[in-house]
């Protein structure tokens, strides 16, 4: 009995050991957990960030405490180095900015791991301080400051203006590269208040050694004395001051300097030097000499070939001789000397003569439009205009006021008269048997005319047309004498014409009007009445045929003028 007590109470006292070790080990496992929790719940011991310590903290008050302490630095300016000047970035404006929840996160949390609570417990580490970049306004920022910092290349050059030679080197670029700079400024912000930027060089085309071997090669030679260039036998010498304006070295997209000459350039120093070289060509052409048509032979003209020129005087300007052979080239005229022999003017086809009253005015524009008219060459198949020849009549042409006929009154104008000249142009174009294309009667019928045989003419629209078909040309003689106006036709003779003027029919008589105005012109009565002329074509004194004018005449009327 009592053995088994014994054991009864070693056996009770061993649960009680096994019931208070598993007590204290669960009282210990939960004083760990809880120091887990409680540390873990905060950053590690001596955590630094960018040198400001965190340790021990909890996320929000490091966060907080990270943006107070960094807020000077991140605030401050960036200055970008570049080759050529530095510039300055506001980080707010460029997008840059602290990110100290990112920075914090991830150093807090519950863990049982001894190593973890040791560490929290003991100390942490420096911790990387965290941004954040808005990519595109970096990139704006950067490009705004490529605008300061960039330099551009500067391509040499050779000038030979005023025949010496002026040389400028050539110099390379810089470039800022926006993305390649964009992440270095992302990689060194804050910590660095400096940031080298990334420049990339740009090399000119135009390499400074060919700049130097064109020169030597080129320029230097081809301003190193006169140039003489000969002209079929007439040698004309240019010195470097007046010809280098012509001269010069052109840049190639590969990078070469190949010599030029604008030979426009150097025809016009030539024709200055020597005016007589260059000739126009005249055509041929018929006049009047001792009363009788006389072809005036063309005449051949000479000028400079520009781009004959500009391939002779290049390798001239280096050439040990330094002169340049031109030949002039020779340039035919239009209208050849057989040409005009083949117009056939050579005898009068028609002439026709008016007679005019004495007025000063009207006689002087008659003798203007005479001798505008006079020479007037019609060729084959040419339809003449007497407005085209005349032009609108002015007083700066010399034509004065003079009476002409208006709504059936006579007033003053400028060129009152001309119709006497066209009148009698008529006639000769009548009788000489040429196409009437255009004519218009006076609105009256004026005494000094032949009945139905005159024509008016006003500017732009009442003309004297007619077409030259009689297969050779028509030489236009016109001039006035005492108070006559003749109009010849000077020619090849193809048809005898006669005139038959029909009775007058239809007669009106005119009306008397007395008028008080100061403008008013006097006029005397003239029936008015219709009346045809024929035109009568013959050859060989064989009538060919015939064509018909009929005209109609308004009375004149009896005009007193009492102002």
């Amino acid at each position: 009995m009592t053995n088994r007590g014994s054991e009864h109470v070693r056996a009770s006292g061993g649960r009680r050991t096994a019931a208070r070790l598993v007590l204290s080990l669960l009282v210990l496992g939960a004083v760990y957990t809880g120091l887990a929790t409680v540390v873990g719940r905060h950053v590690a011991a001596n955590t630094r960030v960018d040198g400001v310590s965190i340790g021990g903290m909890s996320p929000r008050r490091a966060s907080g405490t990270l943006t107070r302490a960094l807020a000077a630095k991140a605030s401050r300016p960036v200055t970008l180095r570049t080759p050529s000047r530095s510039v300055r970035l506001d980080p707010a404006t460029a997008g840059l900015g602290l990110d100290v929840d990112a920075t914090v996160a991830g150093q807090t949390g519950f863990s049982l791991a001894p190593a973890d609570v040791w560490r929290h417990l003991t100390g942490g580490e420096d911790l990387p301080l965290r941004i954040s970049v808005d990519d595109a306004r970096l990139t704006a920022a950067l490009e705004r400051a490529a605008t300061t910092v960039n330099t551009p290349v500067r391509e040499g050059s050779v000038s030979l203006a005023g025949g010496t030679v002026h040389t400028v080197l050539s110099q390379p670029g810089h470039t800022l590269e926006v993305a390649r700079t964009a992440r270095a400024v992302a990689a060194a912000w804050p910590r660095r208040p400096e940031i080298g930027a990334v420049v990339g060089g740009v090399e000119p085309t135009l390499a400074n050694a060919e700049i130097r071997r064109a020169v030597a090669a080129f320029a230097r030679p081809a301003v190193s004395g006169p140039l003489t260039v000969k002209v079929g036998s007439l040698p004309i010498v240019l010195t470097p001051a007046k010809f280098a304006s012509a001269v010069g070295l052109r840049p190639t997209p590969q990078g070469r300097l190949v010599p030029t000459v604008d030979g426009a350039r150097i025809v016009a120093l030539l024709r200055a030097a020597a005016p007589g070289v260059e000739k126009r060509p005249a055509d041929a052409t018929v006049t009047l000499s001792g009363g009788r048509p006389r072809v005036v032979p063309a005449v051949v003209g000479t000028r400079y070939d520009v781009a004959k020129v500009q391939a002779a005087v290049l390798p001239a300007l280096t050439s040990p001789g330094r002169t340049a052979t031109v030949a002039p080239l020779r340039t035919q005229p239009t209208v050849t000397t057989a040409m005009a022999r083949s117009w056939g003017v050579t005898d009068v086809v028609s002439s026709f003569s008016t007679a005019f009253p004495v007025n000063p005015p009207r006689t002087t524009n008659i003798t203007i439009a005479a001798r505008t008219l006079d020479g007037t060459l019609v060729k084959p198949g040419e339809t003449f205009s007497l407005n085209g020849v005349l032009g609108q009549r002015t007083g700066a042409k010399g034509y004065q006021k003079a009476p002409v006929i208006n709504g059936g009154r006579l007033e003053t104008d400028y060129g009152g008269g001309v119709s006497q000249v066209s009148t009698t142009l008529f006639n000769a174009a009548f009788f000489a048997g040429v196409r009437i294309e255009q004519h218009t009667p006076h609105s009256f019928y004026i005494s000094r005319y032949p009945e139905g045989r005159e024509a008016t003419v006003s500017w732009p629209d009442v003309d004297n047309r007619w077409t030259n078909d009689s297969g050779k040309a028509i030489l236009i003689h016109a001039f006035v004498s005492g108070n006559e106006v003749t109009v010849t036709f000077y020619g090849t003779k193809v048809w005898d014409v006669e005139a038959v003027k029909g009775p007058r029919r239809n007669v009106v008589q005119p009306r008397t009007i007395t008028d008080d105005s100061p403008g008013c012109v006097m006029q005397s009565p003239t029936v008015g009445f219709d009346v045809t002329v024929s035109r009568i074509f013959r050859k060989d004194g064989r009538q060919v045929r015939t064509s018909q004018f009929s005209t109609h005449y308004i009375p004149e009327d009896d005009v007193r003028c009492t102002g």
